[in-house]
């Protein structure tokens, strides 16, 4: 049996090709994948940027069955995508899973939303009964490589996107979002992602001003808002905290002056202003009033690259628990090398117990039923601790550079035959 996966992603295959090949339900896929005969366990982890197979696979050529497996469940022939396929064995099929855990293989650096969509990949796999006991300790090992690396390092901490990058400076000027009074000018759907950001960190009371009435009305009700005409925009000013503004107008819509009047009747409470238009629809020098906050789209986009680089630098410190984590389960995945050997030794020293255990009791038919049954305890008693440490030798030296040659040698010194020859795990 071999671990292998074998998939296509962002890295490797445009979105038409990965669309294509999506899986619309992942844990039914996992569950037909262990229904071809060879493989014995299987996950499919499919999300918008990736489509992946992890299988347990008794067969010489694992990569053709698995793009077999692919090409028939989505009618498109292997020609179309083996071009795109990357394909990994053994440890490095588990570090390849805990680089994607981690955040580490997303199209954004350290993201992570892609640990719950690999967790929810492999709980639909394990409830159609596609995993044994491989792919379980795989995917537990990776969902836990994936925890400590948001846990222990900063990888997947300060914004990459420019609406969390405003979230992330708007929280700097008021601490707290919540009941804070946003302001979006302009119906755009580049405002509107960012008052969804915004929202979602606590921020509400959202006032839609727009030129076309109708717009504003659509969007203020996605935000449970309320729509205003273009021109009450001033008045609106003195009640607002963050304003959003991307329009399409040629020149500024909030002047120095507007702002400078609205602040008067604010009695210093600040104003977050966010210009997200190109070109800029807030007078720069707006920045320079008290109180006043102003941020373009190139001081968010600032933010998100000098972010982006706090992100790269923690890299480093996520690969080397991935190694420890890679170690810890190349040692266990060794173990079940010796497993066979183990049960094949023990099968034999029980039938040689069995057989002496009889002819001895033949030769004593004065015992009573009681002594027989001391006899026979002490037997397997000896037999247990003569096993004992062996058994746990073997397991030690299956998981050493050196193991298949440990595992060879004690089949060879007790003659040994194994049922279904090569069936490590």
């Amino acid at each position: 049996m071999s671990l292998v996966s074998v998939g296509l992603n962002h890295h490797t295959a445009p979105v038409e090709l990965r669309e294509r090949l999506a899986f619309a339900d992942p844990g039914l896929a996992s569950a037909a994948l262990t229904k071809l005969a060879g493989v014995e366990e299987g996950v499919v982890v499919s999300t918008c940027n990736r489509a992946e197979v992890f299988a347990m696979v008794q067969a010489d050529d694992a990569e053709g069955l698995v793009a077999g497996f692919v090409s028939a469940h989505h009618g498109v022939p292997k020609d179309a995508f083996a071009d795109h396929l990357y394909v990994h064995y053994e440890l490095e099929a588990a570090r390849h899973l805990f680089t994607v855990a981690t955040g580490l293989d997303s199209m954004i650096l350290g993201e992570t939303q892609i640990l719950g969509q690999v967790k929810d990949c492999y709980l639909a796999a394990k409830e159609r009964g596609a995993t044994g006991k491989v792919l379980s300790e795989l995917f537990e090992r990776a969902l836990r490589t994936g925890k400590r690396g948001h846990a222990e390092t900063v990888i997947s901490q300060n914004a990459v996107s420019v609406g969390y990058a405003a979230v992330e400076l708007a929280r700097k000027v008021f601490r707290s979002l919540e009941g804070r009074r946003t302001l979006i000018i302009g119906a755009g759907q580049m405002s509107e992602l960012v008052a969804k950001h915004l929202e979602a960190g606590g921020l509400n009371h959202v006032v839609v001003a727009n030129r076309t009435r109708e717009r504003a009305e659509e969007m203020a009700a996605r935000f449970g808002g309320r729509a205003v005409p273009f021109d009450q925009v001033p008045a609106e000013l003195v009640q607002a905290d963050v304003v959003i503004s991307s329009t399409s107008a040629p020149g500024f819509v909030l002047t120095t002056e507007a702002v400078r009047a609205a602040m008067r009747s604010r009695r210093a409470r600040p104003l977050f202003l966010i210009d997200i238009a190109v070109p800029r629809d807030i007078d720069p020098a707006c920045h320079g009033v008290e109180n006043v906050f102003l941020y373009d789209i190139d001081d968010l986009q600032a933010v998100v690259e000098a972010n982006l680089e706090d992100r790269k630098r923690e890299v480093g410190k996520v690969q080397r628990i991935i190694e420890e984590e890679l170690k810890s389960f190349g040692t266990w995945l060794s173990s079940l090398d010796a497993i066979p050997v183990i049960r094949s030794l023990r099968d034999k020293a029980e039938g040689i117990r069995r057989v002496e255990l009889e002819r001895a009791l033949a030769r004593l038919p004065e015992l009573t039923e009681k002594e027989r049954g001391v006899v026979e305890a002490m037997s397997s008693l000896i037999v247990n601790k003569l096993l004992n440490d062996p058994t746990l030798k073997l397991k030690e030296l299956a998981a050493s550079d050196d193991g298949r040659t440990y595992l060879r040698a004690a089949r060879e010194l007790f003659n040994l035959k194994l049922g279904g020859e090569g069936e490590r795990r």
